[in-house]
Formats: C-alpha cells, sequence, structure tokens
C-alpha cells in the first residue's frame, strides 16, 4: 500500500490552546509531538484513549487549524471532515437542509441536485424530506445528515468515529455504507478507540498518548503495543 513518497508527513507537530482569556493564560498543549506519515489509497487508523488530542490531529488535517510547533506538510490533497447536521437550521426542511450542509462542505449546488434523489433514498425520508427539520425526531435528522455527508468525496476523508447514526436499522446500514468505502482505494484517516474496528479497516495504525504519537505502523503491531500499554496483554 505503501508509495514513494507519502501526500501528507507531520513531523514533531504541537499545537495548544490558551486555557483562559487574557495574556497571561496558560496554554494546554492537545498535541505535543506528532510524527507520522499518509499514503495515497490507505486507511490509517489514529488509536487512543478519550481525550489525548485525536480530535484536535483531524482538525489540523483538516486545514481548521495550523500547528504551532513541527511540521505540517500536505503536498495538495483536499481533506474533508466527514460532519454530520452541518450548518442544519431547524426551519428549514430536509431538503433546504441538505443543500446548505452539503454546500458548507465543499459541494457544488448541482451536484447536490444531481445526487438528492439516492440521499432521499439512503435517509429514508421520502414523505419527511419537505417537511421542517424541526418536526424529525433525533433519529430521522442523524438519518439525513450521514446521507448528506456521505455525498462529500475529497481525495482524504477524515473520520471521527461515526460509522454509526440513527436508529438500530439505519446504523447498521450507515456503518456498511462507510466501512464499504474505507475498504476502496480511497485515502482515510479513522480516528477511534474502538481496536476491533481499527483492526477490520486499517492499513496501518498510529498510536497517540498524550498528545504524542508513540507508534506508527503495521495495524496489528501498533494495537498490540497499545494494548500492553493498557495493561490487557
Amino acid at each position: 500500500m505503501k508509495q514513494h513518497s507519502p501526500i501528507v508527513s507531520l513531523r514533531n507537530v504541537g499545537i495548544y490552546y490558551k486555557r483562559n482569556r487574557g495574556i497571561f493564560g496558560e496554554p494546554f498543549w492537545a498535541l505535543k509531538d506528532v510524527s507520522f506519515d499518509l499514503y495515497q489509497g490507505e486507511t490509517l487508523g489514529v488509536i487512543g484513549r478519550n481525550g489525548v488530542g485525536k480530535s484536535t490531529l483531524l482538525r489540523l488535517l483538516a486545514g481548521i487549524i495550523k500547528p504551532n510547533q513541527g511540521t505540517y506538510i500536505n503536498r495538495g490533497f483536499q481533506a474533508s471532515l466527514l460532519s454530520l447536521q452541518l450548518g442544519f437550521t431547524y426551519y428549514l426542511t430536509g431538503r433546504e437542509n441538505a443543500f446548505l450542509s452539503g454546500m458548507l462542505m465543499g459541494l457544488h449546488k448541482r451536484d447536490i441536485q444531481a445526487r438528492m434523489d439516492n440521499i432521499i433514498e439512503f435517509s429514508g425520508l421520502r414523505k419527511f424530506i419537505d417537511q421542517p427539520i424541526a418536526t424529525y425526531s433525533s433519529g430521522m435528522i442523524a438519518r439525513l445528515g450521514f446521507s448528506v455527508a456521505f455525498q462529500v468525496n475529497p481525495d482524504i476523508l477524515l473520520i471521527d468515529e461515526i460509522l454509526s447514526v440513527g436508529d438500530a436499522e439505519f446504523s447498521q446500514k450507515s456503518a456498511q455504507a462507510m466501512q464499504e468505502r474505507m475498504r476502496s482505494n480511497k485515502t482515510v484517516v479513522f480516528v477511534s478507540h474502538n481496536a476491533v474496528l481499527i483492526h477490520q479497516l486499517c492499513h496501518r495504525a498510529v498510536w497517540i498518548e498524550e498528545g504524542k504519537s508513540m507508534a506508527e505502523g503495521e495495524t496489528m503491531a501498533v494495537l498490540n503495543e497499545y494494548h500492553r500499554f493498557l495493561g490487557l496483554i
């Protein structure tokens, strides 16, 4: 799966946030020292416990924030975070929200129009699509959000452990659809603390602990190091 040169590289990357307002606010380092490469066509898993900086890493890869230290190189590839319900407005209809959310994720209006039948069909909201989403249940909103987000097809797809949404039936459907995309020839970064999913879906993995990359490489080898750290093996 490796190519001769990576499409994204991180070397000793650190990112901090100010804890308090004012010039004397103490910085909180969400990422302290993260290094790894991403190659075209692979699914890279990012494993780690809650609160170790995984979501901050995705925001960096999506171009939302920049590092405060270290080197981050993206060699011209568009990365997009799979965002559910981005821009949803409750007084607008499901169809109107599909247009708004899709455009906020970078789709053209004509592309959303061309895919609207697929969005409606996948979400199962046929007779409700022109009703305000204020009338939807939380499960219906989740189904619409996933169905719109799934239309986005960037060079690098960033996923923050949202393989299942909505009710039980749609949860299975959405998880299967996303796993099929991840097993295709797409370049994917999948963040999770679920070692089983990382093992099933990822070609390689990176383990992050307290803002530092502890291991990078073949998925099972990285997971074994992670499990030894947790005392599971």
